[in-house]
């Protein structure tokens, strides 16, 4: 176990090399979960429903039919 041997940490100094026994540092940030924050709600305030009157159509008279003969 020393400079020549590449499985081990020394080894792998000596060649340069990285590996299981030697990793690089990582250049990305560890995630590290936050806290969500709280979203407020906004309150509405509900209105009385406004009831609206029924406009009642007036119903049109059937068109008169004409007796047509037939020669």
């Amino acid at each position: 176990m020393g400079k020549g041997d590449r499985k081990s940490r020394k080894g792998k100094i000596f060649k340069g090399s990285y590996g299981v026994v030697r990793p690089k540092k990582s250049t990305i940030k560890a995630f590290v979960p936050t806290k969500k924050k709280e979203v407020k709600k906004e309150v509405v305030e509900e209105k009385p429903a406004t009831v609206k009157k029924k406009v009642v159509a007036k119903k049109k008279a059937a068109p008169k039919k004409t007796a047509t003969k037939k020669k």
